[in-house]
Protein backbone atom coordinates (compact mmCIF):
# COMPACT_ATOMS: atom_id res chain seq x y z
CA UNK A 1 0.00 0.00 0.00
CA UNK A 2 0.97 3.77 -0.83
CA UNK A 3 2.09 6.15 2.02
CA UNK A 4 -1.40 7.33 2.88
CA UNK A 5 0.60 10.60 3.60
CA UNK A 6 0.82 10.77 -0.10
CA UNK A 7 -3.31 10.34 -0.29
CA UNK A 8 -5.72 12.88 1.06
CA UNK A 9 -9.65 12.15 1.80
CA UNK A 10 -12.11 14.74 1.99
CA UNK A 11 -15.34 15.72 1.57
CA UNK A 12 -16.32 15.97 -2.41
CA UNK A 13 -17.17 19.34 -4.01
CA UNK A 14 -18.50 20.98 -6.88
CA UNK A 15 -15.25 21.72 -8.36
CA UNK A 16 -14.73 17.70 -8.30
CA UNK A 17 -17.67 17.22 -10.85
CA UNK A 18 -16.01 16.76 -13.80
CA UNK A 19 -12.94 14.22 -12.52
CA UNK A 20 -16.09 11.79 -10.38
CA UNK A 21 -18.02 12.00 -13.88
CA UNK A 22 -14.74 10.62 -15.93
CA UNK A 23 -14.35 8.54 -13.29
CA UNK A 24 -17.22 6.85 -13.08
CA UNK A 25 -17.74 6.87 -17.20
CA UNK A 26 -15.25 5.07 -17.33
CA UNK A 27 -16.52 1.93 -15.33
CA UNK A 28 -20.26 3.15 -17.30
CA UNK A 29 -17.67 2.57 -20.66
CA UNK A 30 -15.43 -0.39 -19.39
CA UNK A 31 -17.10 -2.79 -17.06
CA UNK A 32 -20.18 -4.58 -15.42
CA UNK A 33 -19.46 -3.29 -12.11
CA UNK A 34 -22.26 -0.12 -12.23
CA UNK A 35 -25.63 -1.26 -14.47
CA UNK A 36 -25.90 2.19 -16.31
CA UNK A 37 -25.16 2.14 -19.63
CA UNK A 38 -24.81 5.35 -20.84
CA UNK A 39 -22.24 7.62 -20.02
CA UNK A 40 -22.75 10.69 -18.00
CA UNK A 41 -22.57 14.83 -18.77
CA UNK A 42 -21.15 16.28 -15.54
CA UNK A 43 -24.26 18.58 -15.92
CA UNK A 44 -26.61 14.97 -16.03
CA UNK A 45 -24.47 13.97 -12.79
CA UNK A 46 -25.11 17.24 -10.60
CA UNK A 47 -28.34 16.23 -8.88
CA UNK A 48 -26.53 12.71 -7.90
CA UNK A 49 -23.26 14.90 -6.37
CA UNK A 50 -25.53 17.44 -4.42
CA UNK A 51 -27.61 14.65 -2.86
CA UNK A 52 -23.90 14.08 -0.96
CA UNK A 53 -23.72 17.13 1.62
CA UNK A 54 -20.58 17.28 4.03
CA UNK A 55 -23.02 16.44 6.98
CA UNK A 56 -25.85 13.94 7.10
CA UNK A 57 -26.03 10.11 6.30
CA UNK A 58 -25.29 10.68 2.11
CA UNK A 59 -21.84 10.92 2.23
CA UNK A 60 -19.00 11.50 -0.74
CA UNK A 61 -15.42 11.15 0.45
CA UNK A 62 -12.74 11.49 -2.35
CA UNK A 63 -9.23 11.04 -2.48
CA UNK A 64 -6.60 12.51 -4.16
CA UNK A 65 -2.62 12.55 -4.65
CA UNK A 66 -1.55 15.46 -2.30
CA UNK A 67 0.76 16.52 -4.83
CA UNK A 68 -1.68 16.73 -8.21
CA UNK A 69 -4.76 17.20 -6.31
CA UNK A 70 -5.87 14.17 -9.24
CA UNK A 71 -9.07 12.49 -8.24
CA UNK A 72 -8.21 9.03 -7.27
CA UNK A 73 -11.14 7.21 -6.33
CA UNK A 74 -14.29 8.28 -4.27
CA UNK A 75 -16.62 6.56 -2.21
CA UNK A 76 -20.53 7.25 -1.17
CA UNK A 77 -23.17 6.15 1.50
CA UNK A 78 -26.70 6.59 -0.28
CA UNK A 79 -30.07 6.07 0.31
CA UNK A 80 -30.72 2.14 0.40
CA UNK A 81 -34.49 2.78 -0.66
CA UNK A 82 -36.89 5.81 -0.60
CA UNK A 83 -39.67 4.39 1.94
CA UNK A 84 -39.43 6.08 4.81
CA UNK A 85 -38.67 2.76 6.86
CA UNK A 86 -35.49 2.33 5.26
CA UNK A 87 -33.96 5.72 6.62
CA UNK A 88 -31.24 4.39 8.86
CA UNK A 89 -29.94 1.87 6.11
CA UNK A 90 -27.32 3.21 3.54
CA UNK A 91 -26.10 1.88 0.52
CA UNK A 92 -22.24 2.30 -0.22
CA UNK A 93 -20.13 2.05 -2.95
CA UNK A 94 -16.49 2.63 -3.74
CA UNK A 95 -14.79 3.59 -7.06
CA UNK A 96 -11.05 4.08 -7.43
CA UNK A 97 -9.51 5.17 -10.96
CA UNK A 98 -8.13 2.73 -12.96
CA UNK A 99 -4.58 3.15 -13.24
CA UNK A 100 -4.67 3.95 -9.16
CA UNK A 101 -5.42 -0.02 -7.62
CA UNK A 102 -3.77 -2.17 -5.19
CA UNK A 103 -3.03 1.05 -3.45
CA UNK A 104 -4.89 1.07 -0.53
CA UNK A 105 -7.49 3.76 -1.29
CA UNK A 106 -10.53 2.08 -0.84
CA UNK A 107 -9.41 1.08 2.73
CA UNK A 108 -8.54 4.94 3.26
CA UNK A 109 -11.86 5.84 1.54
CA UNK A 110 -13.84 3.51 3.56
CA UNK A 111 -12.40 4.18 6.51
CA UNK A 112 -13.07 8.08 6.17
CA UNK A 113 -16.81 7.14 4.87
CA UNK A 114 -17.65 5.13 7.95
CA UNK A 115 -15.80 7.30 9.92
CA UNK A 116 -17.93 10.02 9.35
CA UNK A 117 -21.00 8.01 9.65
CA UNK A 118 -20.30 6.97 12.93
CA UNK A 119 -22.18 10.11 14.47
CA UNK A 120 -25.17 10.05 12.37
CA UNK A 121 -28.46 7.97 12.74
CA UNK A 122 -27.47 4.29 10.94
CA UNK A 123 -28.03 1.35 11.39
CA UNK A 124 -26.85 -0.65 8.57
CA UNK A 125 -24.87 -0.46 5.47
CA UNK A 126 -25.18 -2.34 2.58
CA UNK A 127 -23.27 -3.19 -0.87
CA UNK A 128 -24.23 -4.77 -4.08
CA UNK A 129 -21.40 -6.46 -6.10
CA UNK A 130 -21.57 -7.15 -9.39
CA UNK A 131 -20.01 -10.84 -9.98
CA UNK A 132 -16.98 -11.59 -10.39
CA UNK A 133 -15.25 -8.77 -8.44
CA UNK A 134 -13.15 -10.39 -5.87
CA UNK A 135 -11.21 -7.14 -5.08
CA UNK A 136 -14.37 -5.35 -4.16
CA UNK A 137 -15.74 -8.57 -2.04
CA UNK A 138 -11.93 -8.46 -0.59
CA UNK A 139 -12.65 -4.81 0.30
CA UNK A 140 -16.06 -5.05 1.70
CA UNK A 141 -15.11 -8.20 4.30
CA UNK A 142 -11.87 -5.96 5.69
CA UNK A 143 -14.59 -3.55 6.58
CA UNK A 144 -17.17 -6.47 8.33
CA UNK A 145 -19.45 -6.51 5.83
CA UNK A 146 -20.75 -10.13 5.32
CA UNK A 147 -22.86 -11.52 2.43
CA UNK A 148 -26.46 -12.00 2.81
CA UNK A 149 -27.21 -13.26 -0.52
CA UNK A 150 -27.00 -13.22 -4.25
CA UNK A 151 -29.58 -12.09 -7.04
CA UNK A 152 -29.09 -13.84 -10.37
CA UNK A 153 -28.62 -12.73 -13.72
CA UNK A 154 -30.30 -9.30 -12.28
CA UNK A 155 -28.02 -6.97 -14.93
CA UNK A 156 -28.09 -7.20 -18.32
CA UNK A 157 -24.86 -5.70 -19.87
CA UNK A 158 -22.89 -6.07 -22.80
CA UNK A 159 -24.87 -8.48 -24.14
CA UNK A 160 -24.95 -11.04 -20.76
CA UNK A 161 -26.33 -11.19 -17.50
CA UNK A 162 -24.62 -10.59 -13.96
CA UNK A 163 -25.25 -11.56 -11.04
CA UNK A 164 -24.98 -9.31 -7.94
CA UNK A 165 -24.14 -10.41 -4.46
CA UNK A 166 -25.25 -8.21 -1.79
CA UNK A 167 -23.37 -7.88 1.72
CA UNK A 168 -24.58 -5.63 4.72
CA UNK A 169 -22.62 -4.50 7.54
CA UNK A 170 -23.70 -3.09 11.33
CA UNK A 171 -23.30 0.36 12.14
Amino acid sequence: MSDSAEIQVRPGVEDDLKALTDLYNHYVRETPITFDTEPFTPEERRPWLLSHPEDGPYRLRVATDADSQEILGYATSSPYRAKPAYRTSVETTVYVAPDAGGRGIGSLLYTSLFDALATEDVHRAYAGIAQPNPASERLHARFGFRHVGTYGEVGRKFGRYWDVAWYEKPL
